[in-house]
C-alpha cells in the first residue's frame, strides 16, 4: 500500500520498528568474522559496483548481497531518469549545496536520528562534520552526473550507505546500548524513508524559500530521484516515497512537525557543523551562507537546530520573500543592504559562490584527508 496522508502516520510507526534484513544478516556476519576492514578496504578502492562489475574477489555472501541489490526499483522507467536528468541539468548546484546544508541540518533535527549519528562517533570526532560531509557529498555531487543513474555509479554509492546503515543497527544491537522500547529500530526504515523527504522535498521547499523557481516536471524528476535512492538504501516498497512531487510535500507537511525537535544532540552537531563551515569559507562569506541556509530552512526550525543568527537576516528574509528570485537569475538575493551590512555582494559570495562554494567544500572533504568513502564500523563508538 502506498504511503498516503491518511495512512502516514501508521505506517511510519511501523516503520520505526524495521530494519533491513538482507543488510543486517550480512553485516552482522561481517562484524563477528572481523571483515569490517576488509570491507572499508573495498569501498576505498572499487570506484563503482555497477553493471557488469566483477565480484569474484568477494566473499560469497557479500557478492550475492550486492548482486541482489542492483535490481531497480520495480516501477522505475526511462520517463523517471528522463526526469531526474532535467532537474540536474538545472539545478544540480544549488540542490548539492542545500542538501550539504538544509538536508544534513534537517537530519539533526531528528531526535532519533542524533542520537544515532552522535553515539556512533561519527560526527563527534576529531574531524568533526567533515567526515559525514565527505561521504554525503559522493552522493550529492554523484546523483546529478551524467550517467549516473543509468550505469550503476549511483545505485552503487548508495548501497554502500545501506551497508552502513546496517553497521549502525548491528553495533547498537551487540553493544546493548540502544533502548529499543523509546527508540524503535536503529536508523529504521522510518528514518530512511523521513530523510529522503528531508533531502527532497524539504530541499524544494528550501529553493522555493529563496525564490528559485523550480518547475513541476524538475520538481518531480528530483522526486523520481529520491525515490530511487530510498530503494537502494533497502526501503520496502510499501514505504517508498511516492513518485509525486505534490504528494510528499503533502506526506512531509503534515509529519514533520511530529518528527522534527530541538535536543541537544542536534544542537551540538549543527555546532559543528558551523564551524566546519566557518573554518573554510572567509568570514564575510560564512555569514552570508549561514543567512542562505537560514532562509531556506525558515527562521523556526534554524532555531531549533540551533543555527546561529548573522547580520544578514534582517536584510536577507524580506528581500528574498518580497521580491522572488528567478532560476539562476537570483543576484538580487539580499540586495545592497546586506552588501552595507558585510561589505560583500551576497549573490557572488552566497548563490555564486556559494553553489560554487559548497561544491569546492564537498570536494575539499572528499580529497584532504577526510574518509572519502562510506565507512562501516567494528565498534560503536570507534569515530573511524
Amino acid at each position: 500500500m502506498a504511503l498516503t496522508t491518511a495512512n502516514v502516520a501508521a505506517e511510519l510507526e511501523s516503520a520505526s520498528k524495521v530494519g533491513d534484513p538482507a543488510a543486517d544478516t550480512l553485516v552482522s556476519d561481517l562484524i563477528d568474522n572481523e571483515e569490517v576492514d576488509g570491507v572499508n578496504q573495498l569501498f576505498r578502492t572499487i570506484g563503482t559496483l555497477g553493471p557488469g562489475q566483477d565480484l569474484s574477489q568477494l566473499p560469497e555472501r557479500l557478492a550475492q548481497f550486492l548482486h541482489e541489490a542492483q535490481a531497480p526499483p520495480p516501477d522505475w522507467s526511462e520517463a523517471d531518469i528522463a526526469a531526474a536528468e532535467g532537474f540536474f541539468g538545472h539545478h544540480h548546484g544549488e540542490a548539492s549545496m542545500l542538501q550539504g546544508t538544509v538536508g544534513l541540518i534537517g537530519t539533526y533535527l531528528s531526535p532519533t536520528g542524533a542520537y544515532t549519528l552522535r553515539s556512533t562517533g561519527r560526527l563527534g570526532g576529531v574531524n568533526g562534520p567533515g567526515r559525514r560531509l565527505s561521504q554525503s557529498s559522493r552522493l550529492f555531487l554523484g546523483m546529478g552526473k551524467a550517467g549516473a543513474l543509468r550505469d550503476g555509479t549511483l545505485a552503487a554509492t548508495v548501497t554502500k550507505v545501506r551497508l552502513v546503515h546496517a553497521s549502525v543497527r548491528q553495533l547498537h544491537k551487540k553493544s546493548g546500548e540502544w533502548d529499543y522500547a523509546t527508540w524503535g529500530e536503529p536508523v529504521s526504515q522510518k528514518y530512511t524513508t523521513g530523510a529522503a523527504c528531508i533531502f527532497s522535498t524539504q530541499i524544494l521547499q528550501g529553493m522555493k524559500n529563496l525564490g528559485l523557481h523550480v518547475s513541476a516536471d524538475d520538481a518531480h524528476g528530483f522526486i523520481c530521484a529520491w525515490h530511487y535512492i530510498d530503494h537502494y538504501l533497502g526501503t520496502l516498497e510499501k514505504w517508498l516515497l511516492p513518485k509525486n512531487a505534490g504528494q510528499v510535500e503533502s506526506l512531509w507537511n503534515q509529519e514533520r512537525d511530529k518528527e522534527w525537535k530541538k535536543t541537544d544532540d542536534g544542537v551540538f552537531m549543527t555546532a559543528q557543523a558551523v564551524k566546519f563551515y566557518r573554518d573554510l569559507l572567509k568570514p564575510g562569506t560564512s555569514d552570508a551562507y549561514l543567512a542562505l541556509t537560514r532562509v531556506a530552512l525558515t527562521d523556526k526550525y534554524a532555531d531549533m537546530a540551533g543555527l546561529p543568527r548573522s547580520p544578514l537576516d534582517l536584510a536577507g528574509q524580506p528581500l528574498a520573500a518580497g521580491h522572488g528570485l528567478v532560476s539562476n537569475t537570483a543576484g538580487g538575493l539580499f540586495g545592497g543592504a546586506a552588501k552595507k551590512t558585510v561589505g560583500i555582494n551576497p549573490y557572488k559570495d552566497a548563490i555564486g559562490v556559494a553553489s560554487k562554494a559548497f561544491n569546492e567544500i564537498e570536494n575539499y572533504a572528499l580529497t584532504h584527508g577526510q574518509d572519502d568513502q562510506p565507512q562501516m564500523h567494528q565498534e560503536l563508538h570507534d569515530d573511524r
